[in-house]
């Protein structure tokens, strides 16, 4: 009687060897479909998105309106969630106002019906204020609290008379002036915490020491930055006296752009591109590493202002009779008028898209009188407010906070004529009703810094 077949043997042994890797990948795939999702990433969408948005992904695609209807805010707000698939977007609906820190609880399900493990975050997507307070002996940065406080963020200077907002909220670039007139130009690196498990809480806003953007002192210097945190400085070399325009990324590598302007650069919101104004108008001009392309908006023109949304920006237009325009312009399509007049239009804001337009406009002389109106996407006026016993601080400008529907500007009480002018402060401005809230701290300029 013969023994088994070595060869069948060594093919079972085979067989097996090889089926194992197999039936154990079946094994894991099953548990895999078997396991509830989970959420693998939790962070700030760009404010182009609305009000306030959140970029959400999960392990495993995910049934929107379950998101929808399980998910909470507190203070309840009308909010969507947008996507589809594992990677979605929270965003709370425009022309509500926060007042107050928000308490998430994130809850759903997958396409499978599984549920999602529940978890509640602490978020406050409202910008504090930035601004260049007058100190004994000069000049210094300080941010303002949602509570009222002031926080110093760098040291006393002579004069600060840039300081910009990185439009990622990461931190300020600024230029100090020295005895000698001529400008330093300083990065400040700062760490919010606004989004964190509800259990940990919020974090105070930390400060880096200032630290130089180049070794040598400028004699002008224009600075623009976008929601990607990049900086655009042009400056004057005091020696030579021509003008150098430099990118810096968010990892602070710098690099020479090209073009010459008749004023000052903006970079677009969104990156990738800058507006360049030249005797010819205002070119659209793509960054590196894209490849080199101009669009061209000919006439006597210049930027007023950006809209949060992507590629919508209000424009000044100057007509040979000294009237004045100010212009919607949108992707696509001719710019739109929206206001005509004699009267020095001096700041501008947009909503989202440039549903809502508020503008300044000065008329008069000897006490020329300020004037606020917001007009509709079609330059319908929506309401007027003249600004009795205000004046616009020289060099200023309106910028709106969708999250507290509101407005920011640097104001001062009009002086009587013969005597100085007073010290500017924050103001407030309610974006439907243009009443004003002033805040009682001299200085000589105000901005929103982003949450991040």
């Amino acid at each position: 009687m013969s023994g088994p077949n070595p060869s069948l043997l060594g093919n079972r042994a085979l067989l097996a060897a090889l089926a194992a890797p197999a039936l154990l990948s079946l094994v894991q795939q099953q548990l895999l479909v078997r396991q509830p999702p989970r959420l693998e990433q939790l962070g700030t969408a760009p404010a182009s998105s609305g009000p306030a948005a959140l970029q959400v992904r999960f392990s495993r695609p995910m049934d929107s309106e379950s998101l929808q209807r399980l998910s909470s805010l507190q203070p309840a707000l009308g909010h969507r969630w947008l996507g589809s698939g594992q990677n979605l977007q929270l965003s709370l609906d425009e022309g509500q106002r926060l007042d107050r820190p928000l308490t998430l609880e994130l809850g759903g399900k997958d396409r499978r019906g599984l549920p999602l493990a529940r978890r509640r975050f602490a978020w406050d997507p409202r910008p504090r204020l930035l601004a260049v307070v007058s100190q004994p002996g000069g000049e210094q940065l300080q941010v303002r609290h949602h509570d009222g406080r002031w926080q110093p963020i760098s040291p006393v200077w002579p004069s600060v008379p840039v300081a910009v907002p990185l439009g990622n909220g990461a931190g300020v670039a600024a230029a100090s002036q020295g005895t000698d007139g001529l400008l330093r130009l300083w990065r400040i690196d700062l760490e919010q915490v606004n989004l964190a498990p509800a259990a940990a809480g919020l974090e105070e806003l930390r400060v880096r020491e200032p630290r130089p953007l180049g070794a040598a002192p400028v004699t002008f210097a224009h600075i623009s930055s976008n929601r990607l945190g990049e900086l655009l400085i042009q400056s004057g070399n005091p020696v030579s006296g021509e003008t150098t325009t430099e990118l810096f990324s968010r990892q602070g590598q710098r690099a020479p752009l090209p073009w010459q302007a008749t004023g000052p650069m903006q970079l677009l919101p969104g990156g990738g591109a800058v507006v360049v104004p030249d005797s010819e108008g205002l070119h659209l001009e793509t960054l590196p590493p894209r490849q080199p392309r101009r669009q061209t908006l000919p006439g006597s023109r210049d930027l007023s202002s950006f809209c949060p949304q992507a590629g919508r920006a209000l424009l000044l237009r100057h007509w040979p009779d000294f009237r004045r325009s100010l212009e919607l312009v949108e992707p696509g399509r001719p710019p739109q008028q929206l206001w005509l007049g004699s009267e020095a239009l001096v700041a501008s804001a947009c909503s989202r898209g440039g549903d809502r337009v508020w503008a300044l406009l000065l008329q008069g002389r000897g006490q020329p009188e300020l004037t606020l109106v917001a007009l509709d996407r079609t330059g319908r006026l929506l309401k007027r407010r003249h600004l009795k016993g205000w004046e616009l601080e020289p060099g200023t400008g309106l910028s709106f906070d969708p999250s507290g529907e509101q407005l920011l500007a640097a104001l001062r009480p009009l002086a009587a004529i013969g005597n100085p002018p007073a010290a500017a402060q924050p103001v407030l401005i309610d974006a439907a009703s243009l009443a004003l809230r002033p805040l009682p701290r001299p200085i000589r300029q105000v901005h929103w810094l982003p949450s991040g």
